[in-house]
């Protein structure tokens, strides 16, 4: 079964709408939006320049500070971030800047602008980046543009990360990943997909060829667990559910009647909102706590599509001999219980890194690469992203990025 592509969020902007949003932009002095986005892309200007009419500056804009610029145009947290900052809120409602933005993005697409410039190389020292997700292409787009080569090497057989394979399509859509992936690499970036570092070739391989190396890899290992210490099929973490969704588009994805999500985070509701969109007719998010970890604009999706949310419901057991056929929860006040039907149990209890062979010799501590000024415990060796933060948003790992990127350069000029 396929995915049901269904109008179900916001509907996009229009040449009309969206010049009707820009004009009610102040266009502040010493934006606070600005000030609020961990990637500086600096929304009053590229609005500014949307009410000149001039879009390709616009986009130049954004890609300037976030080559991931179209991937967070819809994954953002806006609310919480730029538009929770608008000066705007105080008076009606804030400028809806991650819409401004996805228009501009898709305008870009629509009119294969190439905004950003592309630089010779100039530097003999060649540069290597471990994974194709956000950190990576964001390290990769700044070093190329400093005139160095750069080389990523990417385990998936489709580049993006987290972001081709990690969030489910109804919340953002491939087409706008590959424009962002197309964006680096017409600087000159080389993407070498299937090639898994510590697999298909070693950190070491990698030390003797390039004079840097930066590591951005998701957590591609996640978290599950069995209750009642019985191994029973049908239970599965978040990242194989949404990998093996994403990745065939869920057509080897089999989804039953029945399914509960255990953890209400972001990724709980991915998984509940991919597990209905691809069939499944009862889906059950169980959370621990009273208040629900996700973005309140994820969770009133998720409600919209008739999942119910358990709150203060802690898994105890599950019910099945070989497969799970259905789970016990039981409510904070050790009184209340609920009993329903599960064929599939999804675990969204958080991720780790999946380092294996592949950092041998790179300080690891619990689920993050150690670094210091986002320099590993081997000085030509940089990471960023969730590799080093545990877990956090795309627009954060861009902000990390950029920010060992600098440092990268710098390390590169005292070579």
């Amino acid at each position: 079964m396929t995915f049901k592509y269904l109008e179900l969020r916001d509907s996009k902007y229009d040449e009309r709408m969206a010049a009707e949003e820009a004009a009610r932009c102040l266009l502040c002095v010493d934006a606070p939006c600005a000030k609020a986005c961990p990637s500086a892309t600096n929304p009053e200007q590229f609005i500014s320049a949307m009410r000149a009419g001039d879009i390709s500056a616009a986009a130049k804009i954004i890609r300037d500070s976030n080559v991931c610029g179209g991937a967070c145009s819809l994954v953002c947290p806006a609310d919480k971030l730029c538009e929770g900052a608008c000066v705007r809120t105080a008076m009606d409602r804030p400028v809806a800047i991650r819409k401004l933005q996805q228009f501009v993005v898709e305008q870009e697409q629509a009119l294969q602008l190439q905004v950003l410039d592309k630089t010779p190389v100039i530097h003999a020292a060649k540069v290597a980046c471990i994974g194709a997700g956000p950190a990576s292409l964001t390290v990769a787009a700044k070093l190329a543009q400093a005139g160095y080569q750069v080389d990523i090497y990417e385990a998936m057989p489709q580049a993006g990360g987290m972001m081709s394979y990690g969030i489910p399509p109804v919340r953002l859509n491939q087409e706008l990943v590959d424009w962002d992936v197309k964006t680096v690499t017409d600087l000159g970036v080389k993407i070498k997909l299937n090639t898994k570092v510590g697999v298909d070739i070693s950190l070491a391989q990698l030390e003797e060829q390039y004079k840097a190396i930066f590591i951005g890899v998701g957590l591609w290992s996640g978290r599950t667990a069995q209750l009642g210490e019985r191994n029973l099929s049908g239970v599965i973490s978040a990242v194989d559910f949404l990998v093996a969704a994403r990745g065939s588009q869920g057509k080897d994805v089999v989804i039953p009647k029945s399914v509960a999500v255990i953890g209400a985070g972001d990724t709980g509701m991915d998984c509940a909102a991919t597990a209905k969109l691809l069939g499944a007719e009862n889906v059950t998010v169980f959370c621990r706590g009273a208040k629900v970890p996700a973005y309140h604009e994820e969770l009133k999706f998720v409600q919209s599509l008739g999942i119910n949310v358990a709150t203060q419901f802690s898994p105890q057991q599950f019910l099945g001999d070989d497969a799970v056929h259905g789970i016990i929860a039981q409510h904070a006040d050790g009184y209340s219980e609920l009993k329903l039907k599960a064929e599939l149990v999804i675990y969204a209890i958080g991720q780790n890194i999946d380092a294996g062979e592949a950092f041998a010799g790179v300080a690891i501590e619990g689920n993050k690469i150690i670094t210091q000024d986002f320099q590993t415990s081997k000085a030509h060796i940089f990471a960023a992203g969730d590799a080093t933060n545990g877990g956090s948003t795309v627009v954060q790992a861009v902000k990390e990025a950029k920010l060992a990127a600098s440092a990268m350069l710098k390390f590169l000029a005292e070579e």
